[in-house]
This record gives structure tokens, sequence and C-alpha cells, in this order.
């Protein structure tokens, strides 16, 4: 079955994240794209020299015949973009975070349901090498039952724009939604929440900036998150003089450690170790066009009904807009503890992270 698909957005997510991702597939077609600048239509003819050009977002959807679209835009655009699709009958894959305000999903969740399409996250961050080897692992209950968890993102500064001439979207509150919290976060959030196999049930959070005053969005983020049985401390940054990525599982029956590009194992009590190199590592590139092939698959299972379960991602980007705000929230009030309200439909995904 051949899907029919159009890419609303080039930039540099999508031109070196989506578009290779896409070229690698046979079933897939993208026959159309969009955007507010007319010049990058020949990023879209590089890799599909057939697809048509169209230089607004009515224009393809009255002139394409499509089963999907790719949204590749800015965060605070994603709702528009989303219910108009979702209201043509179109499938959605799109870009994280899937909207700035959990109030947003609500009637996303809604369309989704009455119009029985599929609305998909990019959580690109579940098919690196080295995450997916501690899932393995967690899975196999090589450390026991997860007391405590450490997560660091070190960064010098946001990813880079397409838009940069006119600044960087990612440190523009209105169109981000937020900073280092909002853009990465969110990745830390539904994979600490698989890892431990189960809902977070408090948040608390210090959001701060430590080295860009320039920018009206915090560069630091501390946040702490209580599980039933297990805490997460966890540690983003935009104001570090590395880049890298380095996380730590405490279990029962020995740790993991996740460094970048490295996954080392070590039992108890015998203390024996063992490593695994997982490249590339974690902090490498923005775009991860690698990683973007299993998002696309698993994407088109759920389009096609080849997925054991739908509405996975759906649900991880419901917690994780859901997070987000409720550290923001914390943060205001001084890093004070707010319990995370349960969620309609998780309890599924719990079962699913489990399997």
């Amino acid at each position: 079955m051949m899907l029919r698909g159009a890419i609303i957005g080039l930039g540099s997510v999508a031109v070196h994240g989506h578009l290779p991702g896409w070229q690698a597939r046979r079933d897939i077609e993208i026959i159309a794209g969009t955007d507010t600048d007319a010049a990058r239509e020949g990023e879209l003819r590089s890799r599909f020299p057939q697809a048509r050009w169209y230089d607004s977002l009515d224009a393809l959807l009255a002139g394409a015949a499509l089963d999907f679209v790719d949204i590749c835009t800015p965060p605070a655009t994603h709702i528009d973009l989303i219910r108009t699709a979702l209201r043509r009958g179109l499938h959605v894959l799109c870009e994280k975070p899937l909207v700035t305000r959990p109030d947003d999903l609500d009637a996303v969740a809604k369309l989704v349901s009455t119009n029985d399409r599929v609305l998909y996250t990019v959580h690109n961050w579940h098919q690196a090498p080295v995450i997916r080897k501690v899932s393995e692992l967690v899975r196999e209950g090589a450390i026991g039952e997860i007391r405590g968890c450490a997560w660091q993102t070190l960064r010098t500064q946001p990813a880079g724009s397409s838009e940069s001439r006119v600044g960087n979207w990612r440190t523009d509150p209105a169109m981000a939604g937020g900073g280092v919290l909002m853009d990465h976060g969110w990745h830390v959030f539904y994979i600490l929440s698989e890892w431990l196999g189960r809902m977070p049930t408090g948040i608390n959070a210090h959001l701060e900036t430590r080295r860009h005053f320039e920018w009206p969005v915090e560069d630091t983020a501390t946040v702490r998150l209580q599980f039933p049985a297990a805490t997460a401390e966890i540690f983003l940054t935009w104001a570090s003089d590395v880049r890298r990525n380095w996380a730590r599982l405490e279990g029962t029956r020995g740790e993991i450690r996740l460094e970048d590009d490295t996954l080392v194992l070590i039992a108890r009590p015998s203390e024996i170790e063992q490593r695994w190199p997982c490249p590339p590592a974690l902090s490498w590139g923005s775009y991860h066009p690698d990683w973007f092939g299993g998002v696309a698959g698993d994407f088109v299972a759920e389009v096609t009904g080849r997925s054991a379960v739908r509405g996975v991602s759906l649900a991880e980007a419901f917690l994780c807009a859901t997070l987000v705000t409720l550290a923001q929230e914390s943060s205001r009030q001084g890093g004070v503890p707010v319990p995370v309200p349960e969620l309609l439909g998780l309890g599924a995904v719990e079962t699913t992270w489990k399997r």
C-alpha cells in the first residue's frame, strides 16, 4: 500500500531529518510540500523532484490527493495545522512538542477519535541505539526494579534554526512554549516514564537563566519526577561548556549507565561490568535522520493497521505536555512539589511500556 504524503514546513529538521527518512521508504510517496518561504521549494525538489509545491496550506489541501501530512513547523503553529489536517480526514505526523499547551490536546484527541485518524508525534529519541539498548535491558530485568534515575542533557546553546536570519524560534517563548525544558525535557519525560513503566505521581522544578540572559526563556532546568517506587533527577542546560548526555538507572540488582554513545551495565552483588558501544553519541547532531526511520515505520504501521497498539504516541504527548506545564508552574511557585493528575488513556500505555 503506497501512502501519499505532504511536508508542511521545509526548515532544517525537515530537510536534514525527515526528507532522507521518507526517501528511504518504498511504501511512501511525498507528492507535495509547502512553506511560508517559497525559496525552500528547491529543498523539496532535491529529494522529491516529482513533488508539487504549493504556496499555501489551503492550496495544498485543495490540490493534492493525500493520505497524511508531516508537520515540521515551529511548535506554536502545530495546533491549527493539526486541526485543519484532521478535519480534512488526513493522518498527521508532527514534530515535538506536539502542542505547547495540554488543553489543546483535548480538542485534537476528539478529532482523532471522530475521524478515526492517526496523530503521531516524532518521539525520535526512542529510536536512538543507546536508548533502545537501555530499554531492552530494563525489559529483561537486568537490574531488577528501578529505584532511582538521573539524567543530564548538556548543551552550549539551543539547536540552530533555518530562520536564524530573523532569530531562533527556540528562544521565543510565544513560538516555542518555553526554553530548554520544552526542547529537551519533553524527550526525557517520555523516555524515563517508559523505563520505569509507570506514570509519575509528582513533579517539582527550578527554571533559571545561567548564561544566555539575552533570551526571554530559561537556559537551565532542574527537575525532580516522583514515581510510585522511584525518583528521577533531571538536569537540562543550554549553558554548559560541553555537549554531552549522561544517565544512570539504579535498580535492586544493578546499575545501568548511559555515557553518550556507550552503555555500561554493572550487576550486583558481583560488580561484574559489561559495556556496549552504541554509536552515534546521543548528543551528536540535532536532526537525527537515522532515528527518523523508526518513527516513520511506527507511524505507517498505525496508519495501515499493522500496529498491535494504537495511540501510544498521542498518550505520551499528553503526558509530556502535562509535565512541562506542571514543571513551569512548580518553578513559578519556587519549586514546590506539584501532583501529577491521572490522565485518561495512559493505563494502556503503561501496559505497552512493560512489554
